[in-house]
């Protein structure tokens, strides 16, 4: 099937080439991220190829629809980039990647924690000037200390499982309760008790109008002076004015963002020689306390097989007329 892959970057071509072999799709790379003015390049193809911060509004599908693609191949978990509505409305599917190595991100999650911790950035940057100096980089013993997980997703029980191994409490929210994130050491709380309580607050659920800035001042000020939040999910699960300010006056003590709400424009590019605009984010990246990342958690060679595995997968379905197992649709916007 005729597919135009946005946003495509040579490691992306080169695990969807090689798990494309046996499907024999003909795929059509584009290094540009999918906008109105982009979606032009879909013209001939069934089907696109998007990842997470393709836009794919009504204006898009409208234009998608008018150049009969029918199907959206996500390359990603996350769907809040998609008008879902208008999709259905248009009758265009939508599949998504629900699972690729959730021990990826996981993993990213404690990094970010231990670096924090630690201070290991500035450590690196430190030695690499001759500076040998430990002091200001005193840490804490996470044993002991009280971990709390928003969403426990497969990513979410992971993160329990590994930190169980550092003699934590670990607590949990979620709208869905899973015994196997209590099997793996967790605890269900209310939020508000998973804010107060927690010395490390981790971010694992998906964004929705009501998780939209659920991190923001009220929030933040429930919360433990110095408090630790790290985002590897989505950037509008937290407010970066407000996460700004409670650095400020020392109540948020550490900040691990994964993920930026105005990210798009951003990540994935190189701008080393640009004067980036976005005066928030550049603000964000003074405070020595805080480590900015650009959209990696995901980013393994395991991760980059089982997400271009399943989205050609997702499109032979669809080519075949098969059910769609990994279809997004309107109930999941709930």
């Amino acid at each position: 099937m005729k597919t135009a892959v946005f946003s495509t970057k040579p490691y992306d071509a080169k695990f969807l080439v090689a798990a494309n072999v046996n499907a024999a799709h003909e795929l059509d790379f584009y290094e540009e991220k999918l906008s109105q003015h982009t979606a032009k390049l879909a013209e001939g193809n069934t089907a696109i190829c998007a990842f997470v911060n393709d836009v794919l509004n009504a204006r898009v599908l409208d234009i998608l629809h008018s150049q009969n693609v029918r199907m959206i191949a996500l390359r990603c978990a996350g769907f809040n980039q998609v008008d879902l509505r208008h999709a259905s409305a248009l009758g265009i599917k939508v599949a998504h990647v629900p699972a690729y190595s959730p021990y990826a991100v996981a993993e990213f999650a404690l990094t970010l924690v231990m670096a924090l911790n630690r201070r290991i950035h500035r450590a690196y940057n430190r030695v690499r000037d001759g500076n040998f100096s430990i002091d200001g980089l005193l840490g804490f013993d996470v044993h002991g200390k009280v971990l709390g997980i928003v969403g426990t997703g497969k990513i979410g029980r992971v993160l329990a499982g590994l930190f169980s191994g550092f003699g934590v409490k670990i607590l949990g929210h979620d709208l869905y309760p899973n015994p196997a994130f209590t099997e793996a050491g967790g605890h269900y709380v209310e939020l508000e008790t998973l804010f107060s309580e927690s010395d490390i607050v981790s971010l694992h659920c998906p964004l929705t109008p009501e998780t939209f800035h659920l991190i923001d001042s009220q929030s933040i000020a429930k919360m433990k002076q110095g408090v630790m939040i790290i985002n590897t999910s989505r950037g509008a699960l937290v407010d970066a004015g407000a996460v700004i300010e409670g650095l400020k006056s020392g109540q948020l003590g550490y900040l691990g963002l994964d993920v930026y709400e105005q990210e798009a424009d951003l990540f994935y590019e190189n701008l080393s020689e640009r004067i980036i605009q976005d005066d928030v984010l550049q603000r964000l990246v003074t405070f020595p306390n805080v480590i900015v990342s650009s959209h990696q958690a995901y980013f393994t060679d395991t991760a980059l097989q089982n997400i271009s595995s399943t989205t050609i997968a997702n499109l032979t379905a669809f080519e075949n007329g098969e059910a769609l197992v990994n279809e997004v649709t309107l109930a999941m916007l709930h």
